[in-house]
């Protein structure tokens, strides 16, 4: 069992909490994700590490309450316990040789955003920081964002924080000026990952895309994760818990990602709405 150490409120449907997991503190880096349950007959359920530390011990997460699990953890409170937490999964963020980096995060893949954006940061990279939402009452980890960047830009589509517009239209314009970064690192919705993606290529810049397609084992065992690589004209496949979650965005096959990650929407929605339901009948 891992007890909640802390529980925070980011914006109407995102919660950040802070477990006790020292094994998995002790180990965890950028980049990596963890598996839960939140009791015993639950599902397993990826999150990414949001954070950790080290000395206290304990690992940050950040989730939106989007279906019946993640509902299900969010009724849990403070010094209350889950029941399993592995980790940490999936292999780290590459960093070795990046100087000038350009962190391009939407909505709550912002969480997983940041703390890659703050371990350039701590490594002497110069971050450039680009994270849009779709509105202003949807926007997270601003300051931390902040924090560690030289430069910083926020984006809502609808104008009502920031500039107005996606994420694609300051990265263009900064590529379109010459700005030189040695890595694009994106990490959002699928996509939003294609759109940056696509924007990087008109001018060569490479781009690391994190994925997060269903998971089941997180060890490449169920292939539920399994993405199709375009590789030397070959197809390739690959897993997105064993060999990412980042992978080159060039390479990743986005339509199909897109397709394979609605097959479970509905049946995903019916799930979260009768979970709700037994918490408005108790």
């Amino acid at each position: 069992m891992y007890k909640i150490i802390r529980k925070k409120s980011l914006n109407p449907t995102v919660t950040q909490m802070e477990i006790e997991a020292p094994l998995v503190a002790k180990k965890a880096l950028p980049g990596q994700f963890i598996i839960l349950r939140v009791n015993e007959d639950g599902e397993r359920i990826p999150l990414t590490v949001a954070g950790y530390d080290r000395e206290e011990g304990t690992v940050k997460i950040i989730f939106q309450v989007v279906g019946a699990t993640t509902e299900l953890l969010n009724h849990k409170k403070e010094g209350e316990y889950i029941q399993d937490f592995v980790g940490p999964l999936g292999t780290a963020t590459h960093t070795d040789g990046i100087k000038k980096v350009c962190i391009v995060g939407g909505g709550v893949g912002c969480a997983i955003a940041m703390p890659v954006a703050q371990e350039f940061h701590r490594l002497g990279a110069e971050v450039t920081s680009i994270i849009g939402f779709r509105n202003k009452d949807l926007v997270i980890l601003e300051d931390e964002f902040k924090a560690c960047s030289d430069n910083f830009v926020m984006m809502t589509d609808d104008g009502s924080y920031g500039r107005h517009g996606n994420v694609t239209i300051p990265l263009k314009e900064m590529l379109s000026a010459g700005k030189d970064f040695d890595m694009i690192i994106t990490i959002g919705p699928l996509v939003m990952m294609k759109f940056v993606t696509l924007t990087a290529k008109e001018f060569g810049t490479p781009v690391t895309v994190s994925m997060n397609p269903i998971m089941v084992d997180g060890t490449g065992m169920c292939g539920g994760c399994r993405l199709t690589l375009n590789q030397d004209g070959k197809k390739v496949t690959k897993f997105a818990c064993v060999d990412g979650p980042d992978f080159n965005g060039y390479e990743v096959d986005f339509d199909e990602a897109i397709s394979r990650g609605r097959t479970y929407f509905d049946f995903e929605r019916k799930a979260h709405e009768e979970t709700c339901n037994l918490f408005k009948k108790a």
